[in-house]
């Protein structure tokens, strides 16, 4: 069986507004489990190719210092 996780979120967020959206991140978020993070990376991906490099540049700084905070 061939498996396209990125797909299958895709599909299955795609009819998703933006509140639904961010209800879904904040879910993942909140849950903790590990099985949402491939989903959260898939988001990722999209926002990161969607933002420009000013935009990419402030997202490495936030993530710089979230892991500086969480050691």
């Amino acid at each position: 069986m061939d498996l396209n996780l990125r797909k299958a979120i895709l599909e299955n967020i795609s009819e998703n507004d933006e509140q639904q959206m961010q209800a879904t991140i904040v879910d993942a978020i909140q849950s903790g489990e590990e099985k949402m993070l491939p989903g959260l990376g898939v988001l990722f991906e999209l926002i990161w190719q969607q933002s420009d490099d000013n935009d990419r540049q402030e997202m490495l700084t936030a993530l710089v210092q979230g892991v500086k905070q969480t050691h």
